[in-house]
């Protein structure tokens, strides 16, 4: 994976002032620098400045960026961050158009591509990317994401120019150019976040180019359209032949993402996502002759002090242990203590540009700190609860009864802890959620006709495709390329997405059997006990000293005036939830953010408005 940057502008001839141009470039370019250690690079043409910083993954020789061609006198230069799993497809079929290829990497795959298809090669790639394409023939760029928004990619107009980024800071590096929130950000920020409104940059004028969309930018402006959405259709397929068919896309999926020239390994919590994900490695390195690495993730205290609930009945470690001696790779336990969890929130909202998902984010930041060192691309199990019906929303009956987000069910709290004068009305942060919701229900693909129960499970997983799932890839770029370390997510290959979006939910669940459908997929690769294991989300501290540090702190935050956290909150409310006990089985977002991560996402809140010098147009 990579970075990418620049700026798009018709108003000018950039040529004329190269070295100017140099320098933007420059700063934009390192604030990318962990996503792409490796090399560096930039280009500047007429009405374009591109800059890159490069991971390198596959063909390390041979894919500096920006890539520029000259074909019939027009150049083509791409900045590209992502990992296509059909190169050699894609190479055959430009081979066939008559165009000659240099390297072996897929950044010149997807250039050439475009040379010889135009934008109908985006119909031909399959993976997670993100990219933009300058094309001096047709005096136009070309931006992209990949259909379901595993690579991020960021744009806003400033100053007659479009700028763009995989990362917020980037944008925020060009000059003069201050991150601002307004009343729109706001709501993001307190009725929905951690979770953002697809295509919401939260700052004021941001945006993010929507999963499986493009956008073409000339001297007539910019225009946004889709190149993939989810297909519907009848599902005919019998019981044996939906788990036969999952099988053969997934493993097939997991199998194309371990393709590298680097190191690679697999995330194994003991859970059947990551177990599947590492059980078909496992076997495809065999076949090579090597050995798999894999790493688990747990917290000091954590035998000690979990607590058993309905969101997490057990712990992973002794899953994981059977596990390892199941595949028998090289397996590496990882673990985080209090004091290092709560000084990687402040690092946290640095690598997200953004508060997030509080400690779920800090200790993934932190524990890929320490696979970095061995390994640059990782597998991991992300996405399957989201397709295969596994959060416990899926079955509760107030998710067929409630017109609501069904992961952010404690609605009241986050009416009651934001400062209601900066809003227009008393009712304004729920009519503000309620339409973002509405909205993503108008756009449910769905069949004529369809109704009752089943027309409800399609509405809840496609708004767990759009928002939760979305929300939980972000975590996992951001989190992970803060650390120069390339996440894959082979449950969100398309081809899994587009069959599984449209199995019937029972059928999913068979008898009721939670994601029985993977289950009965992965029974020839698993033991029956992993199979069988009940459901448990990533694993969180439960260590009351973790709890306290969060307490303190926010406690000294609210007793000094000064802090900015001050002017979006209700004071006496927040003092009176510090004066509370705990509640862990009474999650705002999620499975996991309880009492414990609202104290740490307002602490996050506090140091970003500080550390960004966010200007408040509210």
């Amino acid at each position: 994976m990579c970075g990418i940057c620049g700026y798009i502008d018709f108003q000018h001839n950039l040529t004329t002032e190269v070295p100017h141009h140099e320098q933007i470039l420059k700063k934009m370019r390192d604030t990318l620098v962990h996503r792409g250690p490796d090399e560096e690079g930039y280009e500047i043409d007429e009405h374009i400045a591109f800059a890159h910083r490069r991971l390198a993954v596959v063909d390390l020789l041979h894919g500096k960026q920006p890539m520029t061609v000259t074909i019939d006198g027009y150049r083509y230069t791409i900045v590209y961050n992502g990992e296509l799993y059909n190169t050699s497809d894609l190479q055959d079929a430009i081979r066939n158009k008559g165009l000659q290829l240099h390297t072996h990497s897929d950044t010149e795959a997807v250039l050439m591509a475009y040379v010889a298809f135009g934008k109908n090669m985006l119909s031909m790639l399959e993976g997670i990317y993100s990219f933009a394409i300058w094309d001096s023939r047709l005096r136009q760029v070309l931006l992209v994401r990949d259909r379901l928004g595993v690579k991020p990619l960021y744009y806003m107009n400033f100053e007659d120019k479009l700028l763009f980024g995989s990362e917020l800071k980037a944008l925020f590096a060009y000059p003069k150019n201050k991150p601002r929130l307004g009343q729109y950000g706001l709501m993001e920020l307190f009725g929905l976040g951690p979770a953002r409104t697809p295509g919401c940059g939260v700052f004021k004028n941001v945006h993010e180019l929507l999963p499986g969309h493009a956008a073409i930018i000339n001297d007539s402006g910019m225009r946004c359209f889709a190149y993939w959405t989810l297909p519907v259709y009848e599902h005919e397929d019998s019981y044996e032949r939906t788990v036969e068919e999952i099988r053969n896309r997934l493993f097939s999926a997991i199998e194309r993402q371990l393709i590298s020239d680097v190191p690679i390994c697999t995330l194994l919590s003991g859970g059947l996502d990551s177990s599947i994900v590492s059980s078909v490695a496992a076997a495809y390195m065999q076949k090579r002759n090597r050995t798999l690495s894999t790493y688990s993730f747990d917290f000091l205290g954590n035998k000690e002090y979990f607590k058993a609930s309905r969101f997490q009945p057990d712990r992973d470690r002794p899953f994981v242990d059977e596990m390892v001696e199941y595949l028998h790779t090289n397996h590496q336990y990882l673990e985080c203590d209090n004091e290092t969890l709560y000084q990687c929130l402040y690092d946290a909202v640095d690598a997200k540009d953004m508060p997030g998902m509080a400690d779920v984010d800090s200790s993934m930041l932190y524990f890929t700190s320490l696979i970095k060192p061995q390994h640059t691309v990782c597998l991991s199990g992300e996405c399957a609860d989201e397709l295969f019906f596994g959060y416990p929303w899926f079955h509760a009956e107030d998710s067929f009864t409630k017109a609501e987000f069904p992961w952010s069910k404690n609605f009241d709290i986050r009416e009651n802890m934001i400062n209601r004068d900066l809003l227009d009305s008393d009712h304004a942060l729920k009519d503000y959620v309620h339409c973002q919701y509405e909205k993503t229900l108008n756009d449910v693909p769905r069949l004529p006709g369809e109704n009752g129960r089943r027309a409800r499970q399609r509405e809840l997983g496609y708004l767990n495709i759009m928002w939760f799932m979305q929300t939980l890839l972000e975590r996992k770029d951001r989190m992970t390329m803060a650390n120069g370390l390339e996440v894959r997510v082979p449950f969100a290959d398309h081809h899994v997405v587009e069959y599984i979006y449209n199995v019937p939910g029972d059928m999913k669940c068979p008898n009721g059997e939670v994601k029985g459908l993977l289950k009965d997929a992965a029974r020839s690769i698993l033991p029956s006990s992993v199979i069988d294991r009940k459901k448990c989300p990533y694993p969180k501290t439960y260590h009351p000293e973790y709890e306290q540090l969060l307490k303190n702190k926010l406690q000294m935050i609210m007793k000094d005036t000064k802090q900015p956290l001050h002017q979006l909150i209700n004071d006496s409310y927040v003092n009176q939830v510090l004066n509370q006990p705990s509640d862990y089985g009474k999650p705002w977002f999620g499975q996991l953010m309880a009492q414990p991560q609202l104290y740490a996402y307002l602490i996050q809140i506090n140091y970003w408005l500080q550390k960004y010098e966010i200007a408040l147009e509210i």
